[in-house]
């Protein structure tokens, strides 16, 4: 494409991370409209028109994709990411959107509005991490300011994209880790958006944070049991096998796939990861 007048490539001198990258672009950019696609994300040929379409309303601010794993077939752990980003996408983001305000345009596909991330540039470069610039959250953390900025957020399903997800637990971890991180701090940011929204993303909010911590308590007192008096705290494991076996099934009726029933496993991963 260097060759199409269409297109201008800007190539920093170093690598400075996403964030201003995204700002060296945005400020040197004149559409209307901003697209955001990361580097390992290939987008269907319609995404850029209905996600444009969904933004013909000005009260929209921003607009994400769905999101699938390109590289779903090649290992058990990709399976397993794919069907936890189509929940993220049509279960979370869905209901989210159906309430005025998806919490988190995610990276890999998402379209902003230009005039409004020009207002908020400052206050989405000079975000700070334990007193250092932050290095992680960018998603989560301009969706914050948009709604902060009196815009809604939305969710659009048949905006398809797909990406590279994790093959190996190593760099699935790091991923988590840093997605837990920037979840656990920018609640505290969206905290003073909240009333102005619908009730339901306040209870979705405190889910979204309470319930991985009541997940780890479960787990912490089911071995405290079973150090301290020898027997198996099978109440603990029945509890946590019935609600994910509710979730799978509710899952594999919604998507009309039988393989969300594996999505048990991820119950599993998540308890081994925390």
């Amino acid at each position: 494409y260097a060759d199409d007048e269409r297109f201008k490539f800007t190539i920093l001198p170093k690598n400075v991370g996403k964030r201003k990258a995204q700002i060296a672009a945005i400020t040197q950019s004149s559409g209307d409209l901003i697209l955001n696609v990361d580097s390992d994300t290939t987008i269907a040929p319609d995404v850029v028109s209905k996600l444009a379409h969904k933004m013909r309303d000005p009260a929209v601010g921003a607009a994400m994709g769905q999101m699938k794993a390109s590289n779903q077939a090649d290992t058990w752990l990709t399976r397993l990411i794919d069907m936890e980003y189509w929940l993220a996408c049509n279960e979370e983001r869905a209901a989210q959107a159906r309430f005025g305000a998806v919490m988190c345009c995610c990276g890999p596909c998402a379209m902003y509005r230009r005039s409004a991330m020009l207002s908020l540039l400052d206050q989405y470069e000079t975000q700070l991490y334990r007193g250092k610039p932050s290095d992680f959250g960018e998603d989560r953390h301009l969706t914050i300011l948009m709604l902060s900025a009196g815009f809604r957020t939305e969710y659009v399903p048949s905006a398809i994209a797909a990406t590279v997800v994790p093959d190996t637990m190593g760099v699935y971890l790091r991923q988590q880790l840093r997605w837990a991180r920037s979840t656990f701090r920018d609640t505290l940011l969206v905290l003073p958006v909240l009333p102005g929204l619908d009730r339901y993303l306040t209870l979705d909010a405190i889910g979204q944070n309470v319930g991985l911590l009541l997940l780890a308590l479960s787990v912490l007192t089911g071995i405290g049991q079973f150090a301290l008096t020898a027997t198996v705290p099978w109440w603990t494991i029945l509890v946590i096998g019935s609600m994910t076996l509710v979730r799978c099934s509710v899952a594999a009726y919604r998507a009309r796939e039988l393989r969300f029933l594996g999505f048990a496993l991820h119950t599993l991963l998540n308890i081994f990861l925390l």
